[in-house]
Order: structure tokens, then sequence, then C-alpha cells
């Protein structure tokens, strides 16, 4: 049979194919119907791999098949190499225009209001990548192969992934006119607390409301009776008149300008930024795909002064 032919030999790809068909069908001999072969032949590919590697990769009995960690490792490498080389084939046959899919995580707000609406322009660019966007505030998993590119906002931690800064934004305390004409306007950071204040639910790194006053910059705990994880439920709350809230600048650009959020306290901003970055895996195992969408991503949200 030709298609048994296709496995003889040290041909490495073929044997990450294979043993990918092993892990989605869950059995030996569902990988063999779809690649068909004899089960005991999909078997010998994957102890031929196992020897190579000095590893265990699968644990089998006679009714389950799992995974070890090393297994979900080279199941991993194997999904990103098979689909890099997939993605350069297209590549080539097509004179080198990128193609493919890009998965892309956001986080909710910022995706809607930022990301989203830059996608068309993209499109139109680069007809042949297709973009799957989640958007969420969870992060998303791209060393594990959940995401190909994720957009994060402030420190990073340490990671084996490559980032890019994208831009960065700034915060400012607001309020609606109406929550002022009820409940006035405070003048210091100190006035704070005679109003409600929304404030996000999650820990972050700054325990409170950053300030600076003659000279000196500090923290300063605020209370309210609404809590949210996210900055667009901040945002409504204020502009229904709940209280003040203090968000990243991309959310309240328009509110802003038409005067239904009023800004407070400036003469206090400390002039805070928080960074916007790119994170993916990058080197050599970077799709032209992925790399194509940073650089448009960098392009058209650097030059956003309005943040």
């Amino acid at each position: 049979m030709a298609g048994r032919a296709a496995w003889n030999g040290a041909d490495r790809s073929g044997e990450m194919g294979a043993f990918l068909a092993v892990v989605e069908a869950g059995s030996l001999a569902g990988a063999s119907r779809r690649l068909g072969l004899t089960p005991s032949a999909v078997s010998r590919i994957v102890a031929r791999i196992e020897a190579r590697l000095g590893v265990r990769l699968l644990v089998r009995t006679t009714r389950t098949l799992r995974l070890t960690a090393e297994g979900e490792a080279y199941g991993r490498a194997a999904r990103r190499i098979l689909a890099d080389l997939a993605e350069t084939e297209r590549a080539l046959a097509d004179r080198g225009a990128p193609r493919g899919r890009v998965r892309v995580s956001a986080a909710t707000a910022h995706g809607r209001l930022v990301v989203v609406p830059l996608l068309a322009a993209f499109a139109a660019r680069h007809p042949g990548i297709v973009v799957e966007i989640e958007l969420s505030d969870e992060l998303a998993d791209v060393l594990g192969g959940r995401a190909d590119l994720a957009i994060r906002f402030g420190p990073l931690v340490d990671s084996p992934l490559t980032a890019r800064r994208l831009g960065d934004t700034g915060r400012t305390v607001v309020a609606s006119p109406a929550y002022l004409a009820r409940a006035g306007t405070p003048q210091t950071p100190a006035g704070l607390a005679a109003h409600n204040c929304l404030d996000f639910s999650f820990r972050r790194l700054e325990p409170g409301w950053p300030f600076r006053e003659e000279g000196r910059d500090y923290l300063l705990a605020v209370g309210g009776n609404m809590q949210a994880n996210n900055g667009e439920t901040l945002v409504q709350l204020a502009l229904a008149g709940v209280g003040i809230t203090r968000v990243g600048n991309f959310h309240i650009v328009d509110e802003l300008a038409a005067g239904r959020l009023v800004p407070l306290l400036e003469a206090f901003n400390p002039g805070d930024r928080e960074a916007i970055h790119a994170v993916f895996v990058g080197g050599g195992a970077m799709p032209a795909r992925v790399r194509v969408l940073v650089d448009f991503l960098a392009e058209h949200m650097r030059g956003n002064t309005g943040w």
C-alpha cells in the first residue's frame, strides 16, 4: 500500500503526524484507521520515537492511553512544527505571502475597543491569513498552544515566550457629571474617602490608586459598594452615576471627548503608564503569519497618542 510506504524510514515529520494521530484518536487502533496502517505499525512508530528520545511518551493499558509530561511537551512541539511546515509550503506556493490561521487572545475591553477595529485593515493587507480572536480576561496559555499570540497588560512574568511592546496606556480618575452634581467633586485625593469608589475585584500589583502630591508618590486605599473584574464594567457603572473609578485611557477616549465622563484630580495624576505587550513563541519557531500580525499591531497601536 502506498500509504504505508510513506511511513517507512526515519521520517521525522511522518513520525510526528503518527504520534499526533494516536493522541487525537485516543488509541493505536483509531490512529491506524486514520493513517491506513496496522496498529502494530503505529505502535512501532511510537516506540521508535521513545527509543530515540530515551523517554516514555505514552502510558498504555488495555483500556486507556494517556500522555506523560514528556509526551505532552512532544505533542505541543509536534503540532507547532507541522503547522510551521504546512505554512512554509503554502507560502512558497503563494510566492511568499503569509497564509494560515492566527489565534489571538486579547482582554475583553481592549480587544473590543482597540484590536477588533484594526482587523479589517489587516484582512485587506493579508487576505491569506485567517484571524481567530478570543476576547477574555483570562490569560491564554500561549506556550501550551492554546493561542499563537496574546496581548497582555502590565509587567510580564519570566517566561520562554518572546514579548514585543505594542504601546502603553495612561490611567485617569473619572466620574459622570450626574454623580458629581449629586455627590460633589473631590478636590484632593484625600477627598475620595467621602465618595463611592469603583475598583477592580482582582488583586493588583498596586493595592490602591497612585497619586503624586508635593513631589511624593503614594498609594491611596479606596472603597465603594461595587467592584468588577474588568475596566469596561467599571466604565459602565461610572456612566450610570454609581461612583468614581480609575481606568486605562483607552476605555474612555470617546466618553471624555463627549463629556459623558469628567477627569478628576489631574493635578495629582502621577502619570503612570501601563505597558501593552504581544507575547508569542519567538525565534526560528515564529511563523510568518504571526510575525506580520505583531508588526501590524505595533505599527497601529504605537501611533495612538490618545491613550
